[in-house]
């Protein structure tokens, strides 16, 4: 498919989404495919990546190739620039999108093992995505780095430490590899997603109380769809943000401008309809 495509259509912009398997990742990969990218998509299993196979005669959708690996292994990120060079011979933008959430009680048994895991998958993967991306880049002659913070990387939340503090890290990697590789013809910058309509979120939304209480909190008072985090991360990725380098783009509805300092408004009945 990806030989036919260059003949008949020229397009040649290549992209790497790793947590491609669902929620924000796979809407990522169907965006930047749909709109002329060859994407890699990236995740932990096969089984994650079968979507892939239903979008092969997807008419005006570019080639998908997925690939199964786990993130916090050096060796998926390498892995996954040498298929988009080998098979297309550049790379334009890397979406480091996959991330795990949850986390233990700081006094529970085997609590700095799991977080481990979380700063091994939510952070390390990262470096080692821009370790392996950015030489690719620019070979390819510059592109554009796009990682997944999240509004909790901006706070604290009970119960939350692990994840709170892998996000915020996400936050500060970027700022300081955009001061890196900025001159390189490189830009870096971060989505941080407010509460986002993904399988990883579902259990939150089938609590009635908890997902109100957070629903309030958000002034557009709903929560995201993947589909619109795709899109802010397709404007960063593109010439359209060609001089946005470096910055955190949260995208909560709002959720981050509420200072918290006050309860927020009931909402009206039929946003708190059963989610599920």
């Amino acid at each position: 498919m990806a030989e036919q495509r260059v003949a008949s259509s020229g397009l040649t912009r290549v992209a790497i989404v790793t947590g491609a398997g669902s929620g924000i990742g796979r809407a990522t990969a169907e965006l930047f495919a749909a709109r002329g990218h060859f994407v890699v998509a990236v995740d932990l299993t096969d089984d994650a990546l079968a979507w892939v196979a239903d979008m092969a005669d997807v008419a005006d959708v570019a080639d998908i190739v997925p690939f199964a690996g786990d993130v916090a292994d050096d060796v998926t990120a390498a892995t996954m620039v040498s298929i988009a060079i080998d098979r297309w011979g550049r790379l334009d933008a890397a979406v480091l999108n996959a991330g795990i959430v949850g986390g233990p009680g700081f006094e529970e048994p085997g609590a700095l093992e799991r977080f481990d895991r979380m700063i091994a998958v939510n952070v390390r993967s990262i470096v080692s995505g821009i370790r392996h991306c950015a030489p690719a880049m620019r070979r390819s002659g510059g592109g554009a780095i796009v990682a997944t913070a999240s509004t909790s990387g901006l706070g604290g939340d009970r119960g939350n430490w692990a994840y709170n503090a892998s996000k915020a890290a996400v936050i500060n990697l970027v700022r300081a590899a955009a001061m890196d590789y900025g001159s390189q013809g490189i830009r870096i910058n971060a989505v941080a997603p407010g509460p986002t309509e993904t399988g990883m979120t579902v259990g939150l939304q089938r609590m009635p109380a908890l997902h109100a209480a957070m629903l309030r909190r958000v002034p557009l008072q709903r929560w995201g769809q993947p589909s619109e985090l795709a899109e802010a991360i397709w404007f960063l990725a593109s010439p359209a943000a060609s001089f946005i380098h470096g910055v955190l783009l949260p995208v909560d509805g709002g959720l981050s401008a509420n200072a918290g300092h006050y309860d927020p408004p009931e909402l009206p009945a039929a946003n708190l309809a059963d989610p599920g």
